[in-house]
């Protein structure tokens, strides 16, 4: 059996790869001589963030500056990531509030499943995202570091909002 060799004329404006080179340095030049600016000098000039930003977490207190958290166990249940470790306790009157409320913000994926569930509305994805430490254990979050956070929390999507913003 013979091999045929079908030969293809193509057009030099098609195959030129020096044009192409040309007009991709002729697109790095414009722009780098004649576009605008778009970096941003970070610690001065902060862009604004959406206001459903996910960030680290943030527990709300009550009145008396305990925890509002009831320990029902919902958001640890609700966790994809597993990152939730909750141990329930109950006082004298029958009240119940957590033990040990611990996040670990290496495991979470800050989906906000956490915020929809719980039923008090007491733990929440904040809009902070500067996050920096020096060991991993600087990452799990523990109750009293979670109401020390003062940041904005998260606003989540309103369906009564046709724009969904």
């Amino acid at each position: 059996m013979a091999i045929n060799v079908k030969v293809v004329e193509r057009p030099i404006e098609e195959t030129s790869y020096v044009r192409a080179t040309l007009k991709g340095m002729a697109n790095t030049l414009k722009h780098l001589v004649g576009g605008h600016r778009v970096t941003t000098q970070y610690p001065e000039q902060r862009e604004s963030i959406s206001r459903r930003w996910r960030g680290t977490h943030r527990m709300l207190t009550t009145e008396d500056g305990k925890a509002k958290c009831v320990a029902c166990g919902l958001c640890p249940t609700v966790c994809p990531a597993n990152c939730i470790k909750l141990v329930p306790g109950e006082d004298e009157q029958g009240n119940r509030y957590p033990l040990v409320f611990d996040i670990d913000e290496f495991r979470c994926i800050f989906c906000g499943y956490c915020q929809e569930v719980c039923p008090e509305e007491a733990i929440h994805l904040g809009r902070h995202y500067e996050n920096a430490e020096f060991n991993r254990e600087g990452f799990i979050y523990d109750l009293e570091r979670l109401m020390a956070q003062t940041h904005p929390v998260t606003e989540m999507w309103d369906p009564a909002d046709p724009k969904g913003e």
